[in-house]
C-alpha cells in the first residue's frame, strides 16, 4: 500500500510547515489585514499548477471576499519564455493598498518574475509561496538572474524537495507524489486565518464568503460582492 506513504510524508510536511512557518504566516496576515482595511484587495497569482493555489485564496467559502485569482490563459504553456509576464501585467488594475501572493514552487521562471518585478516596481507588498531551498539552488531561467524569493517582502515556504516529488517506487524513472499544492493550500489558508483574526482584533469585520449552498448565502454574499465588484470583475 505505497499510497500510506503519501500520508506519511503529507502529515509530516504539515508538522513542519506548523514548526517552521509561524512568524512568517504571521506576517503575511499583518500584509493582508492591512490591505483589505485600508480598501485593497488581495490577488493571487500562480502559473500552470499553481493556479490551484490562487484559487484556494479566492472566490471560495471561508474565504475573503475582496481576493481575485489572476488568470494567465495559456495556464503555463509559455511561462518560460520572457516577456509573457510582463505582457500579461499590461493595463493590470493594481492600486495602491492592494497586495499580491504569487505561487511557484521552483520561482526560477520568467513568468513569475516578471509579475514579481512589476508588483514590486509598483509599490505593492508581495508575499511568495515557494520552495526556498530548491529555489536558491536554482539558476533562474530570466535574464535579470533572479527567481522569485528575491522579490518577497515575506517568504511562506512550503518545504518542498527539488523535483516537487516525494516517493521513489521501484520501477519507476522519476518520483511521484508532489507536495507543492498541498503545502501552499494549508500555507495561505493559515494565512487567511491570521488575517482575519487581526482584522477582528482591529474592530473591523473581514468580508467573508459564505457557502452558496447554505441557505441564505447567495443573499448574504450579494450584498458584500456588490461593493468590490467593480475590482473583482474586471482584469
Amino acid at each position: 500500500m505505497s499510497f500510506l506513504k503519501y500520508f506519511d510524508v503529507i502529515e509530516k510536511l504539515i508538522k513542519e510547515l506548523k514548526e517552521t512557518q509561524q512568524d512568517n504566516i504571521k506576517k503575511a496576515g499583518e500584509i493582508i489585514a492591512e490591505s483589505i482595511m485600508n480598501g485593497g484587495i488581495l490577488h493571487a497569482f500562480g502559473s500552470g499548477h499553481s493556479y490551484a493555489a490562487a484559487i484556494e485564496v479566492a472566490g471560495r467559502a471561508g474565504g475573503l471576499i475582496p481576493a481575485k485569482a489572476v488568470e494567465e490563459p495559456s495556464r503555463g504553456l509559455y511561462e518560460t519564455v520572457e516577456g509573457v509576464g510582463s505582457k500579461l501585467m499590461e493595463n493590470f488594475d493594481l492600486r495602491p493598498n492592494d497586495c499580491f501572493v504569487i505561487i511557484s514552487n521552483s520561482g526560477r521562471n520568467p513568468l513569475v518574475v516578471e509579475v514579481a518585478d512589476f508588483v514590486k516596481k509598483n509599490g505593492n507588498k508581495l508575499i511568495a509561496v515557494t520552495s526556498l531551498d530548491v529555489s536558491r539552488k536554482l539558476k533562474s531561467r530570466h535574464s535579470s538572474g533572479k527567481n522569485l524569493y528575491q522579490f518577497a517582502d515575506v517568504i511562506l515556504d512550503n518545504r518542498g524537495v527539488e523535483g516537487d516529488s516525494a516517493i521513489q517506487l521501484e520501477g519507476m524513472p522519476v518520483k511521484i507524489g508532489p507536495t507543492s499544492s498541498v503545502a501552499a493550500a494549508v500555507l495561505l489558508q493559515a494565512t487567511i486565518v491570521e488575517a482575519v483574526e487581526i482584522m477582528l482584533s482591529k474592530g473591523y469585520t473581514p468580508p467573508v464568503y459564505m457557502s452558496a449552498n447554505v441557505d441564505g448565502g447567495p443573499e448574504f454574499n450579494q450584498k458584500l460582492v456588490e461593493k468590490y465588484a467593480d475590482r473583482l470583475f474586471r482584469k
